[in-house]
């Protein structure tokens, strides 16, 4: 079974005949190429194009992080299941002002949702959320009245604004205090962390898109540009509240991640590496966790479902099916 490979090392990463591995001074350390889903390189790592080439084989995503954690970009392999249809498509749906706006709506309205019902959540273990979750149900009701991106974005703002004032209220923790929202430095073990999930999720959701016919580049709620993928972002927004927020909600209940899990540097907090790892382990283990899925009556892991919600997105494309948000039920 293939699995995502997290590489702290320093070194130069090789292949030998179907088998990766590290070679610095300590030695060798050897990653079978079978069991290898998608990298993501923490550590100071040299490679080579002939490398690139095996891995592209392969079909093996390369996602690179800087030493604080921050996601730097990803070795997207040439499109296995391109398709010029699906391609024309996206690019049909993102120049139709009606098209793109409807798409991004939905986006935000199942970011919203979700948001929501992590509140209530908490709201049913005692805590006292009930008006900020009212302020986000406004913002929720108002979105058909919006006619640009730009009124969805700065709608979204407020509404995320308004949910990250329950993470005080939620732990009741003076060594993680929100007080806002800040990024590149992050200025407290909160944002440091939320960072940290969110670049994760954004790499999660692009190897998935990897095994559609989606094309990563072109988003709705996020404007396409030259310079990055942007429906990996779109996507992610629905995702954020029931991936990210909860497990970082979880590690400080239990103390799995601690005040001396953080470090001080260059005018922000970061992670070190000792919590960098702790989160990667609960997060893997939080995608491979598995809930009833109504619509496939079955149950599904929580990768799965980033899988499924791009099927539902292609489907919205193609004219077949409108796109509905997933929706956490707890």
């Amino acid at each position: 079974m293939k699995r995502s490979v997290y590489v702290f090392s320093n070194g130069t990463l090789k292949r030998k005949q179907n088998t990766l591995y590290i070679e610095n001074e300590t030695g060798k350390k050897y990653l079978p190429i079978e069991q290898v889903g998608e990298l993501h390189i923490f550590g100071e790592v040299t490679l080579n194009t002939k490398l690139l080439g095996f891995l592209s084989q392969r079909e093996v995503l390369v996602h690179v992080y800087s030493h604080y954690g921050y996601y730097m970009g990803t070795y997207y392999p040439r499109e296995h299941y391109n398709s010029g249809y699906m391609t024309l498509k996206q690019a049909e749906h993102y120049l139709n002002p009606q098209k793109r706006i409807d798409l991004a709506r939905r986006f935000v309205e199942g970011a919203i949702a979700n948001l929501r019902q992590v509140l209530r959540y908490y709201i049913n273990r005692g805590k006292p959320l009930n008006s900020i979750e009212r302020v986000l149900q406004g913002h929720q009701e108002r979105l058909c009245k919006l006619e640009s991106i730009e009124q969805l974005m700065q709608t979204e703002g407020q509404a995320r604004e308004a949910y990250y004032q329950a993470f005080d209220l939620i732990l009741d923790n003076p060594d993680f205090v929100f007080k806002a929202r800040t990024r590149r430095p992050p200025q407290n073990r909160l944002n440091a962390l939320i960072s940290f999930g969110n670049s994760l999720l954004y790499t999660a959701v692009l190897s998935e898109i990897y095994k559609t016919h989606l094309d990563p580049r072109i988003g709705f709620l996020h404007a396409t540009n030259f310079r990055r993928f942007t429906l990996n972002l779109d996507v992610a927004e629905v995702f954020k509240p029931i991936y990210v927020d909860r497990l970082i909600i979880s590690l400080i209940q239990k103390r799995q991640i601690q005040t001396k899990h953080f470090d001080t540097r260059l005018g922000g907090i970061y992670l070190k590496e000792e919590g960098q790892k702790k989160f990667l382990n609960a997060w893997e283990e939080r995608l491979q966790t598995t809930i009833y899925h109504r619509g496939l009556r079955r149950n599904a892991s929580y990768r799965r479902l980033i899988r499924l919600e791009l099927y539902k997105l292609e489907k919205h494309l193609l004219g077949e099916q409108e796109y509905k948000p997933f929706r956490a039920r707890w």
